[in-house]
C-alpha cells in the first residue's frame, strides 16, 4: 500500500502540494478546501498536515460511512454519511476536513497529485 507521507524539514512553503490537491479534488484554487495544510511555524520552518490513513476515524462513525478500501486507503461513503462530523472532531492528526461549501467531511485519498507537484520531495508516496 502506498500513502502520502511527509518530510517537513524539506518543505519550502511553496504550497504547490495544496494547489495540486485542489485542482484534482475540486477543480479550483480555494486553498481553504485543500486536504493538505502547509503551516509556517514560528522558527521559519513548515508543518505539513495530511491524512496518514491510520483508520482511527472508522470506529467513531455512527453510520459506518468510513471504511478502508482494497488499497488500504480510508474512504468516506458520501451516500451513508449523515454529516455529523464526529470524524472531524475525533481525528488524532486533525487531517479530516470540513468546509461550508463541501458536502460532508473529506480527507486525503492518497491520489499522489501533491507528491508529483512538490519540488523538494517534502511530500511523497511511501510504501507502508
Amino acid at each position: 500500500m502506498k500513502f502520502v507521507s511527509t518530510k517537513p524539514e524539506l518543505c519550502i512553503g511553496c504550497r504547490a502540494c495544496e494547489e495540486a490537491c485542489l485542482k484534482v479534488r475540486f477543480k479550483e484554487t480555494d486553498t481553504t478546501k485543500s486536504v493538505i495544510k502547509v503551516t509556517e511555524l514560528e522558527d521559519g520552518k513548515y508543518d505539513i498536515n495530511v491524512c496518514n490513513q491510520c483508520g482511527e476515524c472508522i470506529e467513531i462513525c455512527p453510520v459506518q460511512a468510513i471504511y478502508r478500501d482494497k488499497n488500504g486507503t480510508i474512504m468516506i461513503d458520501k451516500d451513508k454519511c449523515v454529516q455529523c462530523y464526529a470524524c472531524v472532531g475525533f481525528c488524532p492528526t486533525l487531517s479530516m476536513r470540513y468546509h461550508k461549501e463541501v458536502f460532508g467531511p473529506y480527507k486525503c485519498i492518497s491520489c499522489g497529485a501533491c507528491t508529483r507537484a512538490c519540488p523538494t520531495g517534502a511530500i511523497f508516496m511511501e510504501e507502508v
